[in-house]
């Protein structure tokens, strides 16, 4: 079992930035990627971002690519999400996924992870 608390949402203005932190605990040493989704109000849930252990490959969707950034402390087991130059459309709960999968193919795909976070809101304005 992995359990996953994200933290670091809140409100920002257009072009702002924020960092939400993901912190892992329980078998994370069996982990073979985590990663970052949203989901929007009405909207299906979507990749953002994911990083590989051990050898720490990243990802990332076109929509943040350039803007969002994924990196991890090891000693701290925790997963970050630095995200700049934010906009309207990125306003959605961003939730934070661990898979303790062998040969994870995609590391962008919901269905490879199985374990979630809560979620945690991030409202950028106009």
């Amino acid at each position: 079992q992995v359990q996953l608390a994200e933290s670091g949402g809140g409100l920002v203005q257009a072009g702002g930035s924020l960092r939400l932190s993901c912190a892992a605990s329980g078998r994370t040493f069996s982990r073979s990627a985590m990663g970052w989704f949203r989901q929007a109000p009405g909207k299906q849930r979507e990749s953002v971002a994911s990083i590989r252990w051990p050898s720490g490959a990243t990802y990332y969707s076109d929509s943040v690519k350039g803007r969002f950034t994924i990196s991890r402390d090891n000693a701290k087991n925790t997963v970050y999400l630095q995200m700049n130059s934010l906009k309207p459309e990125d306003t959605a709960v961003y939730y934070c996924a661990a898979t303790l999968r062998i040969g994870v193919v995609a590391p962008l795909d919901p269905s490879e992870y199985n374990y979630w976070g809560q979620g945690t809101q991030v409202t950028v304005s106009s």
